[in-house]
Parts: structure tokens; sequence; C-alpha cells
């Protein structure tokens, strides 16, 4: 008896888009964004090289397609309930601590933007999208604290992405090291002057 074939379901454009992204951030973080071709991207998400074209020009675009995911992911997670600067610091820890790939990608990122200027543009225009949602939030936090703050909220906003990324490095190179209450701990600190 011949059984009729199915039809493999076609996955949607979506779909397809986030398993692209998936494997675009796993293999820039194995390999290096230099070191990651469209094709490597491609099989690893079980697609052809035209179907990573057909929704991203460039691995650039893929890139700034994962920042506006991470960008937009951290900045929900400051959103989200966050009362104070010690507990957004707790919150971003995590974040951190869970995103490795992302911090490796980052760095390398970040790199190829200081050696290439029409890079740097865009990638600057993202890191000022991401301060300003720090600074609103920061701001918020110190509009409703009893007491004012001794440091300004621009100032403050600076010191949480500077604490991020300086201790994400540490992390990355010696895991278990920093102290997952640190950045949360500096952060109140600064706002209470101690």
């Amino acid at each position: 008896m011949d059984s009729v074939k199915t039809p493999a379901r076609r996955p949607s454009r979506d779909e397809v888009r986030e398993r692209i992204l998936w494997a675009a951030r796993k293999m820039f973080a194995d390999r290096g964004f230099a070191g990651a071709s469209i094709d490597d991207i491609a099989a690893a998400a079980g697609f052809t090289k035209g179907a990573v074209y057909s929704n991203f020009r460039t691995k650039d675009e893929l890139f700034f397609a994962l920042l506006d995911g991470e960008i937009a992911a951290r900045i929900e997670l400051i959103r989200q309930g966050t009362a104070d600067l010690r507990s957004m610091g707790d919150q971003l820890t995590e974040a951190m601590a869970a995103g490795r790939d992302w911090q490796l990608l980052f760095t390398d990122y970040w790199q190829r933007a200081m050696r290439d200027e029409a890079v740097r543009e865009r990638f600057v225009a993202h890191r000022r999208r991401l301060r300003a949602a720090i600074a609103e939030q920061v701001q918020a936090m110190v509009d409703r604290a009893e007491a004012p703050s001794a440091v300004a909220a621009s100032s403050l906003m600076f010191t949480v992405l500077a604490l991020s990324n300086g201790l994400a490095i540490e992390e990355l190179m010696d895991p278990g090291s920093t102290p997952p209450e640190l950045m949360g701990q500096v952060l109140s600190a600064l706002v209470a002057g101690d």
C-alpha cells in the first residue's frame, strides 16, 4: 500500500529569520565575525545561502539585527520593574553571565568598528540609542529616590555601561571570578554618595 507523503510545512519568513539570527550569533561567537561565512551561517540554520541573503544583504546587517535584538532585550530588562540601581545592576549582571556568545561577538565587532569608519558610524548610532534608553531609566530611578543622587544620571548611565562591559570582559576570561552583586553595589553606592 502506497502511503501519501504530506509535504513538509514550509517555515514562515519570521521563523527563517530567527533561525538565521540564532545561527549567526553562534557562528560569530565560535569563529569571530571575520571567520564566519554566510555559507557557515546558512548551513547552521539549515538553509541555503540564498535564504540568508533574502533576509540580510550582508554580514554587517546580520550583526546589526542581532544588536537591535540585544538592545531591545537590555532596555526591556531595565524597564521591567527595576526599582533601583542595585537591582538594575543585578539584572544586568545576570544577563551578562547568560550572554557569553553575545559578549564575544560584541567585543569582536567593536574592534572592527574601531578600524572601519563607516562601520564605526553605524555602531555609534546604535550605542547612542542604548545610552539614551539607559539614561532615561536611570533618571527615572533618580527622580523616584527619596534623596538626591550624588552623581548625575548621565554619569550613572556611562558607569552602567563601563561596569557592564568591563565586568563582562573579566568574566569571559575567568568565569566565576566577578562577584555577581558588584555592579549593583557600586551603582547603589554612587547614588547614595557613599
